[in-house]
């Protein structure tokens, strides 16, 4: 591939995190999309999805590389399930992903498939785990933190080092979180115009802030 073309691919930017606490997991993501460095293309796209009744899924990358592969995950989550009649494990899910993920950069191709994932769910058993894809497609169990190879991560790592505490509450990774994307969207310019904010605990998956980042102009 030229340089030419290098400099013409569509990448997207963006501040995600996930956070493993006490009793579940928090995931966060910021709403700005962009095409290169310099053009804004959505204010509010939501990068934290459900992708189904036990699986939230984040991405970073190419947009439409991060919506096809969500739409394979869902598909074989379903094959998967009714191959075994029952539903496959978050483990297997983060595996599933990180094969597709290495084996689409992989085959030739003009245009390199580019996405990384940040993956959470609930077991059967009830327990719930976090685990994060990178681009090049390997699959690694969070016990702490992440913020996969978003453009925030530098940011948000740099805080999370901070202020992460073991065995901390639901309700102060939520804080957390929204203080880690706050954070990345001041310094980088690839993130930014809100926040979503999802839980995945026993209770179940729940959308528990929805942010909206409005400019306001005041006289000095």
């Amino acid at each position: 591939m030229d340089e030419d073309l290098k400099k013409n691919i569509l990448r997207t930017g963006t501040s995600l995190v996930g956070i493993v606490c006490k009793d579940g997991v928090v995931m966060a993501g910021d709403r700005k999309t962009t095409a290169g460095e310099s053009t804004v293309m959505s204010k509010n796209t939501q990068k934290v999805v459900l992708l189904n009744d036990f699986i939230v899924v984040s991405g970073t990358g190419v947009s439409s590389d991060i919506e096809m592969l969500r739409k394979l995950i869902k598909a074989e989550i379903r094959l998967k399930e009714l191959r075994d009649k029952k539903r496959p494990t978050v483990k297997e899910v983060a595996n599933l992903v990180a094969m597709i993920t290495y084996r689409n950069i992989r085959q030739p191709s003009v245009i390199m498939f580019l996405a990384g994932i940040m993956l959470s769910g609930i077991n059967e058993d009830g327990s719930i785990e976090l685990y994060s894809i990178e681009p090049a497609g390997s699959a690694r169990k969070v016990e702490d933190f992440d913020a996969n190879f978003s453009s925030g991560m530098p940011y948000i790592l740099g805080l999370l080092e901070r202020q992460y505490k073991p065995g901390m509450s639901i309700q102060d990774g939520v804080n957390l979180a929204i203080e880690a994307i706050k954070s990345s969207s001041e310094r980088d310019t690839a993130s930014g115009f809100g926040i979503d904010v999802i839980t995945i605990t026993k209770d179940g998956i729940k959308q528990v802030s929805k942010q909206k980042a409005e400019a306001v102009y005041r006289e000095q």
